[in-house]
Parts: structure tokens; sequence; C-alpha cells
């Protein structure tokens, strides 16, 4: 019997031993045990040389400590949550106050689900092929804002903009993207492999990039994504560490023909995540993020191989998570086509895009080892009327 009295805590349910996720409460690195919070600072002297990180109040200095630091701390977190005696100085807290867990340096989306890219294509060039001739040679992306990147929870403000006309008002078409990210760390350095990538990966969490469409849809050519992206991007505020999800890695789709060398990858690095897309209490959408046609390691090793760098605290979005059927699409433009069919919600409310005090909730989880289950935090969002 472990000393974690938490029902929650059990390798069946997403906030296992096996998945320990890291947060931010009450100003100090916590690890999520359940439904319940343990605070490192008062622990900490039982992660030896790691002491100062697990003691930060921030999860940016054990990020830029490199692969080898993330080994050790979660491997001492299996030992001292599977011990029958508490540590000493160890307590639970709530996880209520959970905070962005850290500093994001940059911040770049992607656009990697070919489902998404091609029903995306057909809505706003309905007279052009679908994908563009360099989709499916390159991970396309677009650098975000890290200064919106906001912690779950956090509401969002119906952002103004100039629409089609051109007009100027609050934009009436927002929408959701149900995306999974990824949170670099390890040293600062470019041109990284796709071999390399798990050692500038600390872990995962789920992110909703809030999209305003009329926005999106008058400015996006030719430079692509910008005011219609930047107001607001929603992230998870528990961190599941990548080693979590050993069980879960999967191949990318079948490619028609082949990639460049420096995408090539040694190793399979799609992930077989479940999403699951709640608007208002109603489950819309259950996509699938092992349809996505490339992985984080290809990504990042995009990304770098002009000469940018990556450093900790960066974080990279996967794009929409779409699939082939109608129940998983990972965004309300395509479960409505453009506004064309409305998504009937629980008690008969029809939406084509999100009113003002929707509240959207993204959750997924993964298989985990010997048949457990690993969770990815949630990140949700309610739209307050447009300043």
């Amino acid at each position: 019997m472990t000393w974690v009295e938490d029902e929650a805590f059990s390798a069946d349910q997403p906030f296992g031993p096996q998945t320990l996720p890291y947060g931010v409460v009450d100003g100090q690195i916590a690890v999520r045990v359940g439904d319940q919070a343990l605070p490192l600072r008062p622990i900490a002297s039982s992660f030896g040389e790691h002491a100062d990180l697990v003691a930060a109040d921030t999860l940016n200095p054990l990020l830029a400590a490199g692969r080898q630091a993330w080994t050790d701390v979660r491997a001492r977190l299996v030992e001292l949550t599977q011990a029958s005696a508490a540590p000493r100085g160890a307590a639970l807290i709530p996880i209520d106050n959970a905070v962005l867990p850290f500093q994001v340096a940059d911040y770049v989306d992607f656009f990697s689900s070919k489902y998404h890219a091609e029903n995306a294509g057909r809505i706003f060039r309905p007279n052009d092929p679908p994908l563009q001739p360099n989709w499916t040679h390159l991970p396309v992306g677009y650098h975000g804002r890290a200064g919106t990147v906001v912690v779950s929870g956090t509401p969002v403000i119906r952002p103004h903009g100039q629409q089609r006309g051109p007009v100027f008002g609050p934009s009436e078409r927002l929408d959701i993207e149900a995306e999974v990210g990824f949170v670099c760390g390890g040293p600062v350095t470019s041109r990284v492999s796709t071999s390399a990538a798990a050692d500038h990966v600390f872990g995962v969490v789920l992110v909703n990039d809030w999209s305003a469409r009329d926005i999106q849809g008058w400015e996006y050519v030719p430079l692509g994504p910008f005011l219609g992206k930047s107001f607001a991007t929603s992230v998870s505020a528990w961190v599941t560490p990548l080693d979590a999800f050993s069980a879960a890695r999967v191949h990318t789709p079948p490619r028609t023909h082949a990639v460049q060398e420096y995408l090539v990858e040694d190793q399979p690095w799609g992930l077989d995540l479940l999403l699951r897309i709640d608007w208002n209490g109603t489950i819309v959408s259950r996509p699938k993020f092992s349809d996505m046609f490339y992985s984080f390691a290809q990504q990042l090793a995009h990304m770098t191989v002009n000469g940018a760098t990556v450093r900790p605290g960066d974080l990279f979005a996967s794009g929409t998570v779409s699939g082939p059927e109608r129940n998983q699409l990972g965004c309300f433009l395509e479960m409505s086509w453009g506004g064309r069919d409305k998504i009937t919600l629980a008690g008969g409310e029809q939406r084509t895009f999100l009113e003002d005090h929707d509240t959207v909730r993204i959750t997924a989880s993964a298989p985990g080892p010997n048949g457990s289950v690993v969770g990815l935090a949630e990140v949700v969002g309610t739209v307050l009327p447009a300043s």
C-alpha cells in the first residue's frame, strides 16, 4: 500500500503512478497524484543533487537541466509516491490553484493533420486543390505569440479585428482547435535530429488554439495566420512527462513518397492519444492523435533545420487533431463546414461557432504500461463577451 490516500492514484486512473505530471501550485513545483498535488519544495532534500531544481517556483530550471535530470527526478518521484511511508515534510494539497507551470519562450503552431488540412482547404479555397504542393513534404507551421499563452481555466475574451468587407468588430466566428503541445528543454541548440528529439522534449500538454475564423479568413493571404490566432492559446496546467508515453508510441500514417533525409525517423514517435472535445457538457468529437501525418520529432527537426534554436520553455503545438469521421473533427470550422451545418448540443441547443459564455473542455488519455491509462490534464476555457 502506498502512503498516498487518493482513490484516483491508481494505475487504472489517468493520474496514477504511471503518469505523475508536473505543475506549479501555490508558488512551487508540484506533481499531480490522483486528484491532489504533492509540492516538491518541502521534500527537495529527497532528490539529492537535483534538490534545487525541484525547489524552484517554475519548471524552467528543470527544463534547462536536460534529459538525465528529467529521468533521475521522475525515477525518484516514482519511488517516493509508491513508498508505504510518506517522505518527511510531504503533504498533499488541492490542485485548484495551479498556474502556468513554465515561462513560455517561443511558441510555434503546426498544421499536421492531413484530414484537417484537406477540410480547411476545401472550406477556405473551394476552387483550388485542398492541399498545397508543399504539405506532404514538410510540416507546415507558423510562429505564434508566446505572451498570450494562458493556463487552462483562463477566460477568453472574444477578440476584435478586421473581417471581410473590410469591416471591423468582434469576431462572430470564434472557434477552437484541439491540439497536443510539446514543452521543450535541454541545451540551447539548432538542427535537432529526429533521433535527438527526446533530449529536447520534456513533456506533453493539451492545447486549445482559439481561432477567429472571420479575422483569419480576411488576413491570412499571403502570409498566414496573425490576429485571428494570436489573442489566446490555452494549455494544460499539468505537463505529462514524455517518459510516461513509452507504451503509446506508434508509427505515423503511411506516405505516398519519401520525405527529406532530415525528417526520416529511426524509431516511431507518433503517439496513440485519444482526445475528447466537450462543448457546454456535450462530447462533440473524439479525435485520434495517431492520425497525425507528422510526429513531434519531425516537427522539431523541421523547426530547427534552418539554424533556429530550441530553448528551455519553448512550446510547439501539433495543429488541429482531426480524423476521417464526422465525430473525429478537431474544430468547429470543420464540424459546421464553415458555418453551413448546425451542431446540436445537449438540451437541443444548436451552434455553428462559439457564443458568449460557452465553455469548451478538451481532455485526452493514452495507453500506459501494463494496461494502465496515462492522462493529459484538461484544457478548458469559457468565452467572455468582447470588451
